[in-house]
């Protein structure tokens, strides 16, 4: 038997950041998803405990990404890229709430690609995984995702350039507890404004160069433009100061740095919506909570926050822990 397990991710801070070379500090969480079966054959056939319908696509050459459940269209795109020697028989099943912002869909990607005989970097594999959500629903997400899966350490957080995909690693303090909570409100990238916000900065970013080196966005005509590429600069100059207030636990200014950020994002680059306003506003008047922000491209999901360790629980919430990455846990043999 072969298991392969993948966790999901919780950006801390740094969001719409990823896609334009910048920095990102998120989390591999202890949660995440399963892939377990036994290679063999000349066809991928996969089951969900969580999702209807099964998946099955023949290795070098499978049936088009458009047929078979949504989620198979994640494996049918590994399958394609990956090109595994053997097919594999088993099935997923997952920890992660769906369509709540913590990358299930590229935890589902990892999983499958490791449990086909991936083998290549941490890096690597994020990029692999990349390309396969593009193939597979027409995303071009930064590589955020695929790499804090890739490369979590657990109690730690990831401090990613997405530009050069350096990652220096930032403890998490002791004392604090990372919380989640659902607002609810459910979202495939696929359906939203997220390609739009895409074209947005590339619009900026014709004006004035790359996004990640500008220092202010004062030189950008265009007002739509100029706002989403004020958002991407001042969030860059966060996710630093972010760093260096865990560095010095400083979970006030962390906490500060979060809600600064969720503004951000709600008036500038305008990927935040009712429900997550009012989880932030919720979390940030809860005793022991430092600072809540929506995480992960908005639209919906979930929110994060920063707590003293053993706070009450708002409602909903549920405290995850810094995880290490995406393994093989058996093999065959074993």
């Amino acid at each position: 038997m072969i298991r392969a397990f993948a966790p999901g991710r919780v950006n801390l801070i740094g969001d719409h950041t990823d896609h334009q070379g910048g920095l990102v500090l998120p989390i591999a969480i202890d949660r995440g998803t399963t892939v377990t079966g036994k290679s063999g054959g000349d066809r991928v056939r996969l089951r969900s405990d969580d999702e209807e319908g099964q998946v099955e696509v023949r290795v070098g050459g499978g049936p088009p990404l458009a047929l078979g459940p949504e989620w198979g269209r994640y494996v049918s795109a590994i399958v394609e890229l990956e090109r595994p020697a053997r097919g594999f028989e088993g099935n997923v099943s997952t920890t992660l709430p769906l369509g709540d912002g913590l990358s299930s869909s590229a935890a589902l990607e990892l999983a499958v690609a490791l449990a086909l005989g991936f083998e290549g970097s941490p890096l690597e594999l994020a990029r692999l995984c990349q390309r396969s959500e593009y193939l597979a629903v027409g995303v071009p997400c930064g590589i955020m995702d695929q790499l804090a899966s890739a490369a979590g350490v657990a109690d730690h957080a990831l401090l990613i350039d997405c530009h050069d995909t350096s990652i220096n690693l930032v403890p998490m303090p002791e004392g604090v507890d990372v919380l989640i909570v659902d607002s609810g409100q459910r979202r495939s990238l696929e359906g939203t404004a997220y390609n739009q916000r895409l074209v947005e900065c590339a619009r900026a970013a014709e004006e004035v160069g790359p996004l990640r080196l500008l220092p202010e966005v004062g030189g950008i005509i265009d007002p739509v433009a100029r706002r989403r590429a004020r958002h991407v600069v001042s969030e860059i100059v966060r996710v630093r100061a972010f760093a260096d207030a865990l560095l010095a636990s400083d979970t006030q200014a962390a906490g500060e740095l979060m809600l600064e950020s969720h503004e951000s994002m709600r008036t500038d680059f305008e990927v935040s919506t009712p429900r997550l306003d009012a989880t932030v506003e919720d979390l940030a008047a809860t005793p022991g909570v430092y600072g809540a922000r929506l995480t992960g491209a908005g639209f919906g999901g979930s929110v994060v926050a920063l707590a003293a360790h053993g706070a009450a629980l708002p409602d909903g919430a549920i405290r995850v822990r810094a995880s290490a990455a995406a393994r093989v846990t058996s093999e065959p043999g074993d």
